[in-house]
């Protein structure tokens, strides 16, 4: 293609991470960036040379040379502002979770059926570095028939701001939903959930939500699998922690207990016993166009104290950013589908939301919307 897409970047915290991936990718450019706060505005756009600012989101919007908005704002906006992109004709990129409302996200899958238009949940952990080695061995036969998936997500989110004190743990529940489902190749039937534990007063009148951690089993539609999901965000002494676990009729993988450490490969051996062996997780940059290589291994400030607290508590995000940036743009350049696409991006969302609905109603089973299933 000849004309570079000119991606506009929303919200300059965790979204600056991205501004030079897409300047570098061949077949992006960084054109705009969209922040409220006009000193932080013109310090990211100083650094980065980003001569086209936003201030105010509609007026972003008006601007007929933005082709995509990628959308780093905090959680109580994805929703909206999602829908306003693709009303005005931008294909969307969205960090996670996609909405706050189920109602919200049928309403962005129904907006890319109606215009035609693109819309990516950029979900890290589906392009963490583990993961893809996860999914290459399943793609290869190597697991042999999956058995079981599960995933975790613990986090001490004392101390954010904003809208994170007391937020219900499966209300930001996307970096398990999406690599169990990612994994298993399908998508949430139904889910039942269980609350356990309390955290603080103060913390539990933000959404009068009690559970100090929520443990969720998922079934996987036109699949004999379910996956189980656990989530904490207060008050649960744990190092932080997104894992994968998968376990097959020959291989299984597990994630390490404490980070840093390499995973745990399993082998069955005939007689009845099992082999483990510790990997080193190879590092998939060679999928990527050469000038955004690099970013699997640095943060985009490397030792810059302008690093995002979720880049830095995340180790890096598995090196998912470029693929993410990567796929969204190439989904656009060949005009097909990325992953997850909205209907998918909904799905693990939704799944989410609703295992929260479970866990307040004592565990009881919470049917995913029939628009969210291939």
């Amino acid at each position: 293609m000849s004309k570079k897409l000119n991606i506009a970047v929303v919200g300059l915290g965790f979204g600056a991470e991205f501004i030079p991936i897409w300047q570098r990718h061949p077949h992006t450019n960084c054109y705009a960036i969209c922040q409220r706060n006009e000193a932080k505005l013109k310090e990211c756009g100083d650094y980065w040379k980003v001569d086209v600012r936003y201030t105010d989101y509609e007026d972003l919007l008006k601007d007929p040379n933005v082709d995509a908005v990628h959308i780093n704002s905090p959680i109580p906006d994805h929703g909206w502002m999602s829908i306003a992109a693709l009303k005005a004709g931008k294909h969307v990129a969205c960090t996670v979770p996609m909405a706050t409302s189920v109602e919200e996200c049928l309403e962005i899958i129904k907006l890319t059926q109606e215009t035609g238009l693109t819309y990516m949940m950029m979900e890290t952990v589906v392009y963490a570095r583990e993961y893809l080695f996860m999914k290459e061995l399943a793609d290869k036969g190597e697991l042999g028939k999956l058995q079981f998936i599960q995933a975790s997500h613990q986090q001490d989110m004392d101390g954010w701001p904003n809208y994170w004190p007391g937020l219900p743990p499966m209300h930001y529940a996307t970096h398990c939903v999406g690599p169990v489902l990612g994994l298993a190749g399908g998508e949430a039937e139904y889910v039942s959930c269980f609350g356990s534990g309390t955290i603080r007063e103060e913390l539990i009148k933000h959404y009068n939500s009690p559970f100090a951690v929520e443990t969720a089993h998922v079934k996987v539609h036109k699949s004999d699998l379910s996956v189980r999901i656990i989530r904490s965000l207060f008050d649960t002494a744990r190092q932080y922690r997104e894992s994968i676990d998968v376990y097959g009729s020959q291989k299984s993988v597990e994630w390490p207990l404490i980070e840093h450490e390499p995973l745990v490969l399993h082998t069955a051996k005939k007689p009845e016993q099992e082999i483990p062996e510790k990997v080193k997780c190879p590092d998939f940059a060679s999928r990527l166009p050469e000038p955004i290589q690099r970013y699997t291994t640095k943060g985009v400030y490397d030792d810059d104290a302008n690093t995002h607290l979720s880049f830095t508590q995340g180790a890096g995000h598995g090196g998912s950013h470029p693929h993410l940036a990567h796929e969204f743009a190439m989904a656009l350049v060949e005009k097909r589908e990325p992953f997850p696409n909205a209907k998918q991006s909904a799905n693990w969302t939704c799944t989410g939301i609703l295992a929260h609905e479970s866990a307040m109603d004592g565990g009881a089973i919470k049917k995913l919307p029939v628009e969210t299933l291939s």
